[in-house]
């Protein structure tokens, strides 16, 4: 679970009762409970103060099953530990003040996958959201959810609902749940929302653009990821956020997700510090402020 920690060098009481009555508090609470250690506390400090954070993180959870082979277990244990990886990522984000963090939780594709392996992954989604909501709820996380929906187990969607409805006023950190998603999908849907509105006589064919498209994404209400991270080694994003990432930074790790760490995400994060996002541009233009503007037309007209 996450809990964020609490520092009592800065508070001084006088009475022990009063000290005994807080700490009583904190341990109900569980808020003394943490999953960074100290280590990780210092290596993000030294992360903020390089500045540039991603505002937005995307993540391929990849691995699991390869590291339950590994150690010799049923894959649904890969699956188990890799929630414990989820809860790093999530103190780790807040930490940092990362505003959005999408995870590639569940595929479309995933369901050609064993029936067995099918069920135990949504009873886990399930007991994970049981589990965790209400300590997200009290760190101000928001829970929000993208993808087909209607092809999950009725109780797992009722449990995103729920966790979707109590969280729904958190600003923290947005928890973005890629479930029963596909990045064509995603953009199959916008298509058909936009063919509705031209049927409808609400829009025209020159208002049809790459913005009213973004508009029309389940990924509407948020920026395009900055940096997208993939565990397990595999040099591919396998059908997720196919829209969003077309400038997005791309960050392959060797790690399999169950053992990818805080240390595992500073890494990914320094990567992305050294490198210039130029969007097209060159390094002078970016000086210039060039890219300040999006229209492309405009963009011509000042290299003229």
């Amino acid at each position: 679970m996450l809990y964020f920690s609490y520092h009592f060098t800065t508070l001084t009481f006088t009475r022990p009762s009063v000290i005994l009555i807080v700490l009583i508090f904190l341990i109900k609470s569980k808020v003394l409970a943490k999953k960074l250690s100290s280590k990780d506390i210092e290596l993000l400090d030294k992360l903020i103060l390089n500045g540039n954070i991603p505002k937005h993180i995307a993540i391929i959870m990849d691995g699991n099953g390869r590291w339950a082979l590994k150690h010799g277990l049923p894959r649904a244990a890969g699956h188990r530990k890799g929630v414990e990886t989820v809860r790093i990522m999530v103190e780790s984000c807040i930490k940092l003040n990362v505003k959005y963090l999408t995870l590639y939780t569940f595929s479309t594709e995933n369901w050609k996958r064993p029936k067995k392996e099918i069920t135990t992954l949504m009873r886990l989604m399930v007991r994970s959201l049981q589990n965790e909501t209400n300590e997200l709820h009290a760190n101000g996380v928001r829970i929000n959810t993208i993808g087909d929906k209607k092809l999950l187990p009725k109780i797992v969607q009722n449990e995103l609902d729920q966790a979707v409805e109590k969280t729904k006023n958190n600003s923290k950190l947005i928890l973005n749940l890629a479930v029963s998603y596909s990045g064509r999908w995603e953009i199959t849907q916008a298509a058909k929302k936009i063919a509705q509105l031209y049927k409808d006589g609400k829009i025209t064919l020159t208002d049809i653009d790459e913005a009213l498209i973004s508009k029309s994404l389940d990924t509407a209400a948020m920026p395009d990821p900055d940096l997208m991270i993939r565990s397990g080694g595999e040099y591919r994003i396998s059908n997720f956020l196919i829209w969003q990432l077309a400038y997005s930074e791309l960050y392959v790790s060797n790690v399999l997700w169950p053992q990818f760490k805080c240390k595992h995400l500073v890494e990914a994060i320094e990567n992305y510090q050294s490198r210039e996002r130029r969007f097209g541009l060159i390094s002078e233009q970016l000086s210039n402020n060039l890219r300040q503007t999006n229209n492309v037309k405009d963009l011509s007209k000042e290299m003229v």
